[in-house]
């Protein structure tokens, strides 16, 4: 096992290597000057020009790729063009609310999501089954920004059980916290719930099929005891990889989120570095996404021996 995690842990450096060069060359062919926008629409040529200058951007685009990749290798993801300062110390900053944000959609997401695919399996074409399936495809259906504007509307302006906008960090009380969290983390997390309640709905019950459930069945077992100890554990391992993906796709989640609910984390702070032109800024955040989705995959490989024994690495 530990040999496994030294490999994969090896073979993520080419990858972030690419998605770093995939980065670069996408955001310089793309139209947009970030000189431009920092001079302003009043700004001459001449401005525009010893602005570039000042940054590096006239220099050829392989010398640029090779000093920033220069400086990534010590550590060093550069400046931010509008923020003026270290790109890390800027991601440092931001990376709490969305860690919050992710983190209580993950567990709202798994306590909802689990038992209501176990019991739609269980009522198997029952009306609840098809109550837990049209939610799931009305999940799919609404986009997240539509569905954190009508929870606004409603629970925010008109009954004003929450506020409207904004995050409070958890220095502020645990309540506070909670209470900035919670529209956007069921604005978020409703997407992933209809993923991962069909999900486990279709899993267990093909498990519900097998022969070793009658036989726990036959010997008198309580369905609550087969359900959890027998079918759901024998499901895990689909389970895990959708969670899995869908902790990965949070990376794009937050970003709406985020813009919608006024969060200044990471996702807000991508929104501010594309509409800017903002080249470290966008970088840095895109390398510290992929090499997060890299660690949420080696680790849902390591669940699996975890749920099931028989898998060897």
């Amino acid at each position: 096992m530990i040999g496994f995690i030294a490999r994969r842990l090896l073979a993520t450096i080419p990858v972030l290597g690419m998605v770093a060069l995939f980065v670069f060359m996408m955001l310089r062919l793309t139209p947009g000057d970030p000189a431009a926008i920092m001079a302003g629409d009043n700004a001459t040529a001449a401005q525009i020009l010893e602005i570039r200058e000042r940054l590096g951007l006239t220099q050829p685009l392989y010398t640029q790729f090779a000093i920033w990749f220069g400086n990534l290798l010590q550590g060093n993801l550069g400046e931010s063009f509008f923020f003026k300062m270290p790109v890390h110390t800027l991601i440092l900053q931001r990376v709490g609310p969305t860690l919050s944000l992710a983190v209580t959609t993950l567990i709202i997401t798994i306590l909802v999501a689990v038992p209501l695919g176990v019991i739609a399996a269980y009522r198997h074409g029952t009306l609840v089954d098809r109550l837990v399936m049209g939610f799931s495809v009305l999940g799919f259906s609404v986009p997240v920004f539509v569905l954190g504007y009508i929870l606004i509307w409603f629970f925010a302006i008109e009954l004003g059980w929450f506020p409207v906008q904004g995050y409070k960090p958890p220095e502020a009380g645990l309540l506070t916290f909670l209470h900035h969290l919670i529209l956007p983390s069921i604005t978020l997390s409703v997407i992933y719930i209809a993923l991962i309640a069909r999900i486990t709905r279709a899993s267990v019950l093909e498990v519900l099929g097998e022969d070793f459930i009658r036989t726990a069945r036959a010997k008198g077992l309580r369905d609550s005891v087969v359900l959890m100890r027998h079918a759901l554990r024998n499901a895990a391992v689909p389970i895990v990889t959708v969670i899995g993906i869908g902790i990965a796709l949070l990376i794009g989640g937050v970003v709406v989120t985020e813009s919608v609910f006024n969060i200044p984390g990471l996702g807000r702070l991508t929104v501010d570095a594309v509409l800017g032109r903002d080249y470290p800024t966008i970088q840095g955040v895109i390398l510290v996404f992929s090499g997060v989705y890299v660690l949420i995959n080696l680790l849902i490989d390591i669940a699996y021996t975890i749920f099931d024994p028989r898998i060897r690495y």
